[in-house]
């Protein structure tokens, strides 16, 4: 999508502080960020939230989640622990549309998810 915030960021139209990068996944700061460490985490292809998953294109969220543990190993929070969100539609606060996971770490965050 040529308007994509995302889609934008992975292009390097826009700059971000990447964390990751290969053929399927780009990962990078959150420049709001909601813990101590925030880090966004999308799929190269634009898909537009969880509901935009099926049989065509799953497998290339197969492979974000694959590299999930590789991203933490890379900020230090494998072992200690992180958290991964995701936001589907505007009543979850989901205000890019294009499918991202959050992953928050780097200070107990306890039980508590809002």
């Amino acid at each position: 999508m040529e308007d994509c915030i995302f889609c934008k960021i992975i292009k390097g139209e826009i700059q971000s502080k990447k964390v990751f990068e290969d053929d399927f996944v780009y990962a990078f700061y959150d420049i709001n960020p909601q813990a101590k460490i925030h880090v966004i985490i999308v799929p190269k292809h634009h898909l537009e939230s969880v509901n935009s998953i099926d049989e065509t294109n799953s497998l290339l969220i197969s492979k974000l989640f694959e590299k999930i543990p590789e991203i933490a190993k890379i900020l230090g929070v494998k072992e200690n622990g992180y958290r991964i969100i995701t936001n589907i539609g505007e009543n979850a606060g989901q205000t890019v549309k294009h499918l991202h996971f959050h992953l928050l770490a780097g200070e107990f965050l306890g039980e508590k998810l809002v």
